[in-house]
């Protein structure tokens, strides 16, 4: 059983910048693409950016491409979103998920979920 669990979240002005970590533990950590996803109420779950298992894939969202990076220390287990040139609209329940295939948006593709972190992007 892959558990994940985000840190990091928080309060940040327009234009200000913010990181979030996912900590993986009990599986494969070095097997599995991680996935970064968010949502707000009433909306369902939206991609973000997920990275391959060794971390030299990354693939991003159109919304968030240039100014979020996503980056992993499989030493650490941790999966990492760096967020810059935040805008009101990332505002949102960020959530790390895993999967053992590269290349999925949709959040039925991914198998483990963390319980999410807030990101609140004031205008």
């Amino acid at each position: 059983q892959v558990q994940l669990v985000e840190s990091g979240g928080g309060l940040v002005q327009t234009g200000g910048s913010l990181s979030v970590s996912c900590a993986v533990s009990g599986g494969t950590f070095t097997k599995s693409t991680i996935g970064w996803f968010r949502q707000t109420p009433g909306k369902e779950r939206e991609f973000v950016a997920a990275i391959s298992r060794g971390g030299g894939r990354t693939y991003y969202a159109d919304s968030v491409k240039g100014r979020f990076t996503v980056s992993r220390d499989n030493a650490q287990n941790k999966v990492y979103l760096q967020m810059s040139f935040l805008k009101p609209e990332d505002t949102a329940v960020y959530y790390c998920a895993a999967t053992t295939t590269y290349g999925r948006t949709l959040a039925v593709g991914y198998d483990y979920w963390g319980q999410g972190t807030q990101v609140t992007v004031s205008s």
